[in-house]
Order: C-alpha cells, then sequence, then structure tokens
C-alpha cells in the first residue's frame, strides 16, 4: 500500500502540541469583526483543543 500524502489545508490550519494533543484556531474569528462585542472576539483568541472522531479524522490527514 503506498504511502498517503499529507492533506495540504489540514497541515496549514492544525497544530499538533508536544503531548499530542490536536489545537486549531476558533473559527469566525478573522472577519466581520465589527458588530462583534469586545468579549466575544476575546473568546476567539487563543487555541482550541480537538476530540473525539474528529481527532482521530485530522489525525489521518496529516498522515499521523
Amino acid at each position: 500500500m503506498p504511502k498517503l500524502k499529507t492533506h495540504s489545508g489540514t497541515k496549514d490550519r492544525i497544530k499538533l502540541s508536544k503531548s499530542g494533543k490536536v489545537q486549531r484556531r476558533h473559527s469566525t474569528g478573522s472577519h466581520l469583526l465589527q458588530k462583534k462585542s469586545a468579549a466575544r472576539k476575546r473568546r476567539f483568541a487563543g487555541v482550541e483543543n480537538v476530540d473525539g472522531k474528529s481527532k482521530k479524522n485530522i489525525k489521518l490527514n496529516l498522515g499521523i
């Protein structure tokens, strides 16, 4: 069976922590910011951990 290619979009959007956690950015935090409250925009900052079935699928896309 040939090697699987890394999914380029996933590679750019997802980071793996040293302990193996899958981390992603929050959605809707980069456009149309004028109508969003400051508290809501602060919640978009930082990263969010992915778990469950999504984590498994992401790792497959990354070839891990």
